[in-house]
């Protein structure tokens, strides 16, 4: 089992966490990876996120994007932002191994349903990416379609943590970044709910890392260079919400990479995802007004606490699973246990 930050005594706020402390706690929702490490120079591969088990095209579940510096390049989030449903699963990837990512999910889609792009709408695949290069051989092009696959397969409720999948070569504050969960439990009404945040940790300078206990983690002077990185988080809840309030609570993953000490440079890429299960939206209704639910609009400073919270742990959490790791060119990122 990997390393966890609450295994190095590095938790993060006040709120419970669900039974894995981790997205997957929200009922239904599956993570898998791809890891590709081959030779001295690839360091890559995919991470997917199912927000459940079944076709998401007929089932899709409210969405919503907050993109806080867009130094990016991700598919599908226009749609996303516009209509506020996901349809497919989500798929994290280094920058140029999005296309082969989106073939994935729209061969998938195809297969699901026969009907999309002919006697139906397209499907809009969901693909978000940062930048490996400094570990891995970006130009290799390594990812293929059957990488991306194989994660969507192996998508269960247990999932590794650290440098694996999407996050196997990326740098996190001159350190070893790479995937990270974390999850919070709520109560609304006398039932129980969940948060959680899956982040792809890939941003921040040397030197400006805080630890949950107040300690900074300092920085070589070799390492004194401007923000190039990038963070993607992906909220989950089973609370009923509108895509409306989905952006809001994405919003507030930004407090959470706030409180472990980034200010965002111009070249990095945030962008945040939120989706609630609570409620499926049907491709083809079988009516024109249908029921929906929704969160009193009072009641969700705790959701904003929660997310915030859980992102900032699972930042943490990705550094504290992830090893040592060398690759292209000899670089080399530090893994945080060696240095507290």
């Amino acid at each position: 089992m990997p390393v966890r930050a609450r295994d190095l005594g590095l938790a993060w706020g006040k709120r419970p966490t669900g039974p894995r402390n981790a997205i997957t706690d929200v009922p239904g929702v599956l993570v898998g990876h791809r890891t590709l490490r081959k030779g001295d120079s690839i360091r890559t591969g995919v991470t997917a996120i199912l927000p459940h088990g079944d076709n998401l095209f007929h089932g899709k579940v409210p969405a919503a994007v907050h993109v806080l510096n867009g130094f990016g390049k991700s598919i599908g989030l226009v749609q996303v932002e516009e209509l506020g449903e996901l349809e497919t699963p989500i798929l994290l990837t280094n920058t140029f191994s999005v296309a082969a990512c989106a073939e994935t999910l729209i061969r998938r889609a195809f297969t699901e349903e026969p009907r999309i792009g002919r006697e139906t709408s397209t499907v809009n695949p969901v693909v978000m990416e940062c930048n490996d290069g400094f570990l891995n051989d970006i130009q290799a092009l390594a990812v293929t379609p059957a990488d991306a696959a194989a994660a969507i397969g192996a998508a269960g409720e247990e999932f590794a943590s650290g440098a694996v999948g999407a996050g196997t070569g990326m740098s996190c504050y001159g350190l070893k970044g790479g995937i990270g969960t974390a999850s919070r439990r709520l109560k609304f009404d006398g039932t129980r709910f969940h948060l959680g945040a899956l982040v792809l940790a890939n941003f921040g300078r040397a030197g400006e890392l805080r630890l949950p206990d107040g300690r900074q983690v300092p920085a070589s002077a070799s390492e004194d260079t401007p923000e190039r990185g990038s963070v993607i988080v992906v909220i989950a809840t089973d609370v009923p919400l509108e895509s409306r309030q989905l952006r809001r609570v994405a919003t507030r993953a930004g407090a959470g990479i706030a409180w472990t000490g980034s200010s965002w440079g111009h070249g990095s890429g945030d962008i945040f995802l939120a989706f609630s299960t609570a409620q499926r939206l049907p491709h083809d209704p079988s009516a024109h007004i249908l029921p929906r639910q929704s969160l009193a609009e009072a009641r969700l400073d705790r959701l904003f606490e929660a997310a915030a919270e859980a992102t900032a742990e699972a930042v943490i959490d990705a550094m504290a699973a992830a090893e040592t790791t060398t690759g292209f060119q000899g670089h080399r990122r530090q893994g945080l246990r060696e240095i507290i």
